[in-house]
């Protein structure tokens, strides 16, 4: 037996066991005993392999050792993983029977990682803490990593023993932290092509390890970034009224702005313009010709996303003009948001049902967190499922983006065979 492997019923003749049902009555159901179950020594390889990418982060674009470490470990088992035209990041098909083409067959499934870290420091204190000064995995892209490495090595198992019903694709993403996402260039470079579906897991640092949280529909929000510059004539603070007061513009446009937004969209869109920089002056008696204002707008659905530019640029004009300010608006755009297909949804909850029971599933909640793995639910159907990395039983959760974020590696084995089951199940 393969080591990674653990002992189970060959494919497509399954044994069957019962887990218990959430809910009154204590009902049963029957699920199929699914093979591509995570051994102890590949579990350990991967946790290594974790920290190894958490001790040496790469910025969207620049992630090459990711890449390569990635490549070798693929290689190594077998495959023909194939780097992406901008030399970071890469896919890997599997095929039943690891055949290297099957352009007639039934559609891949895509297993989607994002592989970039942040540029913020890591205020961790553990043995894999980052080596690289300003840069962090702090978002748990690492993570990840090692669930679709993870679930491609297990998988390619299975296609040897003629055990894996449909083709799967596995995507290793780089620059999801880049507006407007890494996911625009790789669809462009044709990642896409014979994908029929697409998967992808987040940490959430707010539920337990072991536990998954799925929601159908939308997930996460739209992003888009705001940028705004606004000039005119300075002077004396004795004189205002012979100066555009911009210092008194850009506070009128940072606290009227969304105001102004939110009475001019539906409520139900959550449309929110939240403001994180502004500059401008550098003398207490002196009014300057210069101030500059940057922030996020999000938002929860497509239609209004949709409409936010144009909705946007219409009230900082007004409120410049108001103010004799001339104006230079920058929208770029993000990412809309996550809509999450029912249907595969459902693949999620019926994997991590067959792994770990009905209770082991969650309902969450959408978040107001931008994610560009919107971008292939433009153009396939797929679902993102929330991966619980708490360490079950602690109080504080550790959030994401933040230098002491961590995750409890033991999600890593829940994310592998969460993938291992949906791809058993899905065909």
């Amino acid at each position: 037996m393969n080591e990674l492997l653990s002992p189970a019923p060959s494919a497509p003749e399954v044994a069957a066991h019962r887990v218990p049902e959430s809910g009154a009555g204590g009902t049963a159901a029957v699920l199929p005993e699914l093979p591509g179950r995570l051994t102890e020594p590949l579990r350990r390889e991967l946790t290594a392999f974790r920290r190894d990418l958490h001790m040496h982060p790469e910025l969207g674009h620049q992630e090459f050792r990711t890449t390569s470490a990635l490549r070798a470990r693929l290689e190594q088992a077998g495959l023909h993983p194939r780097v992406l035209p901008h030399g970071t990041g890469l896919i890997c098909d599997i095929r039943p029977g690891l055949a290297e083409e099957s352009p007639d067959g039934p559609p891949l499934l895509a297993l989607r990682a994002d592989i970039d870290a942040l540029p913020i420091p890591d205020t961790k204190d553990v043995p894999y803490r980052s080596t690289v000064a300003g840069r962090a995995h702090a978002c748990g892209h690492d993570v990840h990593t090692a669930v679709v490495l993870g679930a491609g090595l297990v998988l390619a198992e299975l296609a040897r023993a003629g055990a894996l019903p449909r083709p799967v694709r596995l995507l290793f993403q780089p620059a999801e932290e880049v507006l407007p996402g890494g996911a625009t260039d790789t669809i462009e470079a044709g990642v896409l092509d014979g994908v029929g579906s697409i998967l992808a897991v987040h940490c959430d640092p707010r539920v337990d390890a072991g536990r998954l949280g799925l929601r159908a529909g939308p997930i996460t929000s739209a992003c888009d970034r705001v940028e705004v510059a606004l000039s005119g004539a300075g002077g004396h603070t004795a004189r205002p009224h012979l100066t555009t007061d911009l210092v008194t513009a850009a506070a009128k446009l940072v606290t009227e702005a969304p105001a102004l937004l939110a009475r001019r969209v539906d409520t139900r869109g959550g449309l929110a313009l939240t403001w994180g920089r502004i500059e401008s002056g550098h003398a207490c008696n002196v009014i300057p010709q210069r101030a500059e204002l940057s922030g996020t707008l999000r938002c929860l659905d497509l239609a209004t996303w949709r409409a936010a530019p144009d909705l946007v640029h219409a009230a900082i004009d007004e409120l410049a003009t108001l103010h004799r300010a001339k104006c230079e608006l920058n929208y770029v755009r993000g990412v809309p948001p996550v809509v999450n297909e029912p249907a595969m949804t459902a693949l999620l909850r019926e994997a991590m049902t067959a792994r770990c029971g009905a209770d082991a599933v969650e309902s969450t909640e959408q978040s107001l967190g931008g994610e560009d793995f919107s971008w292939y639910l433009e153009h396939v159907p797929g679902a993102m499922a929330r991966l619980g990395v708490r360490p079950p039983g602690e109080l504080r959760a550790r959030d994401l983006h933040q230098g002491d974020f961590d995750a409890d590696e033991s999600a890593i084995t829940t994310g592998v065979e969460l993938f291992t089951a949906a791809a058993l199940l899905d065909h």
